[in-house]
């Protein structure tokens, strides 16, 4: 199937083939002759499936004709997806005139409120607290919009970003179209989906609990205190191009990323504490080759569309199984090849049985020939432990030539279970206790 064969107009058409897309995606063959007529949707698909086209390109072609007004939003999760749907929104929209634009936070305002102001845009990307600053100066107007997209959809309707949606959803109009798209749909999505949408048609493509086929999972097991030399020994062994590591916290991201530097690798870092400047600085040296290897908590689970990515590391096991998903998503790009390898120590066993009842099945478990597993760990050079809370609310090794020998599975049952959201809440340790005459100067801490 061409995408003509779709019904988009010509326009759209011709950047299409100017990305270099022959042919559509099964999620766009499937989703776009749904949005075309205006149907409300929620679409799930695995993750480097074509899902931003799927939406991206019928709402353009809505757009060609109409006033010149805001009328369609797209609603993500973290800047970086932010400024990607917007590179892809304008190489899509290049031969139709449709004026794109994205609003995130981390950056100064007064530029986008003169953007807006000034020069209008028909398809607006932001995130939600940045849209909701730049309504409350009347910046902008939502009294147009026709169509609402909201972008990984699952974080998206958790509760860090709830009552900003709620909010959004209200100032919008009632007989506007709504789309959901997500790689992974918790039962929050079907409760908003009940608020916010009017009969939408559901669109299922493979399971989004699975990774794509082309991507190789494997489970390391390991004590803690080995994790960041098995780490070292595997980018050392392994044959790679770029390789995304997870870390489950921010100052976990810096500690691990010191770790390596030390041991000769060239890092970039990614996380919430960064600057925007620096967010964006890390990600252009990691797509341009720069850096070989980026060190990022789950903020980079989402909106990270790099095509040479051909591992993902977990160093940290996520505690949410969605999330998984979401990581190894960032490799095997379009079916391409990919490596997702997890660090598990004993005290993470927990979650990666979690992960293996999400996806059905047991993840491999291999162990790294040569390496020292019984090391004892050094008193001096020993690090705090990571606390486990949440960041955000806010086979062998393809093409490689290191050597496995595998270990016994651990069994699992087969029962169900079950982001930046408000980005940034992990706890780090304890309040200091205060007595006396200092609690009642108590200061936040």
């Amino acid at each position: 199937m061409s995408f003509s064969a779709l019904g988009l107009p010509e326009p759209i058409i011709r950047s299409v083939r100017a990305v270099g897309y022959a042919e559509p995606t099964p999620i766009q063959a499937r989703a776009i002759p749904m949005i075309l007529p205006g149907h409300d949707l929620i679409a799930a698909s695995q993750t480097g499936s074509g899902k931003t086209a799927a939406f991206l390109l019928p709402i353009l072609s809505r757009l060609i004709e109409g006033p010149r007004a805001l009328r369609a939003l797209v609603l993500v999760p973290t800047r970086e997806l932010c400024a990607q749907v917007e590179a892809n929104g304008k190489a899509y929209a290049r031969h139709s005139g449709v004026r794109v634009a994205a609003v995130y936070g981390g950056v100064p305002i007064p530029p986008q409120e003169r953007l807006l102001r000034r020069e209008g845009v028909e398809l607006l990307i932001a995130t939600p607290g940045r849209l909701l600053d730049l309504h409350g100066r009347q910046s902008l107007s939502l009294e147009d919009v026709e169509v609402l997209v909201l972008d990984e959809a699952d974080r998206m309707v958790d509760m860090g970003f709830a009552p900003d949606l709620r909010r959004i959803l209200a100032l919008l109009p009632s007989d506007r179209q709504t789309l959901m798209f997500s790689a992974t749909m918790p039962a929050e999505v079907n409760r908003v989906a009940r608020e916010a949408m009017r009969n939408p048609k559901r669109l299922d493509l493979g399971l989004s609990t699975q990774p794509v086929e082309s991507v190789a999972q494997a489970f390391y097991p390991v004590p803690r205190h080995l994790k960041v030399e098995l780490l070292d020994a595997i980018l050392d062994r392994a044959s790679r191009g770029s390789v995304i590591v997870f870390a489950r916290t921010k100052r976990g991201a810096d500690r691990l990323a010191r770790q390596l530097e030390r041991r000769g690798h060239d890092i970039v870092v990614l996380h919430g504490d960064r600057s925007q400047s620096q967010r964006e600085r890390a990600l252009r040296d990691f797509r341009r080759g720069r850096s070989e290897i980026l060190v990022a908590t789950d903020i980079a689970s989402r909106g990270i569309d790099v095509t040479h990515v051909t591992h993902v590391i977990n160093f940290d096991v996520p505690l949410a199984p969605e999330d998984y998903i979401h990581r190894v998503g960032r490799t095997g790009r379009m079916n391409a090849a990919g490596d997702a390898f997890t660090l598990v120590s004993p005290e993470e066993r927990k979650e990666a049985e979690a992960i293996e009842r999400m996806m059905g099945h047991k993840v491999e478990r291999l162990k790294l020939d040569d390496f020292d597993y019984l090391k004892a760990a050094d008193p001096k050079s020993r690090e705090p432990r990571e606390p486990r809370g949440r960041e955000s609310r806010s086979g062998s090794h393809r093409g490689g030539t290191a050597t496995h020998s595998r270990t016994r599975t651990v069994g699992t049952t087969a029962t169900a279970s079950g982001g930046e959201g408000a980005e940034g809440g992990a706890s780090h340790g304890r309040r200091p206790r205060l007595r006396g005459p200092d609690r009642r100067s108590r200061r936040r801490m």
